[in-house]
């Protein structure tokens, strides 16, 4: 592979600042040391098992005892793929909407929409396993590994924000983000029936993350902001009587708007640009 092709895309993913192609990176940099190690275990060393190590290492044991040893896999586990089909699904649909997450909110807001949406399926897939009869006996066993609930926190999220909004999809042309959203969910509730309901389960507790967080954002409350560093400084601001200015919402001010947010990030907006962008956002 050409080397600047290289420097460029470790630029986009580690130095751009980027959380979306951040998260990406990480995904495929751990999805490709140990598909590397593997491929050389096979060749030279068929008897070690370091992939199989390292995988145990990353991923979330359902078994609350064993969990206590790997705390720090509630949060790894979602950034670990092992097939081939399962990460290239999950990135793009990370990327897709993703894309469209940070044209309208900041980086942090990303970010903590990601690593809730993965807690917060962590959590269930344990109250799940450790609670309901189907799983009875089965979280000895059991692991969740993949970044599938923290894609579905992303998707709802965006889905939620603006639901009207519409993308190309092959076979179907366009689809409004709620009709995909809905069915994707749905899908989750059947598939906790099938071949693999831990996932499902897991993909739900994203899912729900990524719908409060909007609607608690719309109504004002901001929940990444427990991610914000506080400054010790105290900023006093002068209260007046003045009435705010009314913003409309035609395309060249939402165009502003945007533009606004692209440089200075979703907090930057005054609460007039705010629901001048949300009211958009319903149309």
């Amino acid at each position: 592979m050409n080397k600047n092709l290289l420097n460029e895309l470790y630029f986009k993913a580690f130095r751009s600042g980027n959380p979306l192609f951040l998260f990406i990176g990480i995904n495929i940099l751990i999805f490709l040391a140990i598909g590397l190690i593997t491929v050389a275990e096979f060749l030279f060393a068929r008897n070690t098992s370091v992939a199989d190590w390292l995988s145990r290492q990353l991923s979330m044991p359902a078994n609350l005892e064993s969990l206590l040893y790997k705390p720090w896999t509630i949060i790894s586990y979602m950034f670990l793929q092992r097939d081939v089909f399962h990460i290239l699904f999950n990135l793009l649909w990370l990327y897709w909407m993703g894309m469209i997450f940070l044209d309208f909110l900041n980086k942090r807001q990303f970010i903590f929409t990601y690593l809730a949406g993965g807690i917060a399926g962590a959590l269930l897939y344990l109250l799940a396993y450790n609670t309901l009869p189907a799983f009875a006996g089965l979280s000895q066993n059991s692991i969740l590994l993949g970044s599938s609930a923290s894609v579905m926190a992303i998707v709802i999220g965006t889905a939620t924000l603006l639901p009207d909004f519409s993308i190309r999809l092959l076979l179907f042309g366009n689809v409004r983000l709620k009709y995909l959203a809905m069915a994707y969910f749905i899908l989750d509730i059947i598939g906790m029936g099938g071949a693999n309901p831990g996932g499902s389960i897991a993909h739900i507790g994203g899912a729900i993350v990524g719908f409060v967080f909007i609607k608690q954002l719309n109504s004002g409350r901001d929940l990444s902001k427990i991610l914000k560093k506080r400054s010790r400084l105290k900023v006093v601001q002068n209260k007046n009587n003045s009435r705010p200015e009314i913003i409309p919402t035609d395309q060249e001010t939402i165009d502003k708007i945007l533009d606004k947010i692209s440089k200075s990030g979703y907090d930057s907006l005054n609460k007039t640009e705010k629901e001048a962008l949300f009211k958009a956002s319903k149309k």
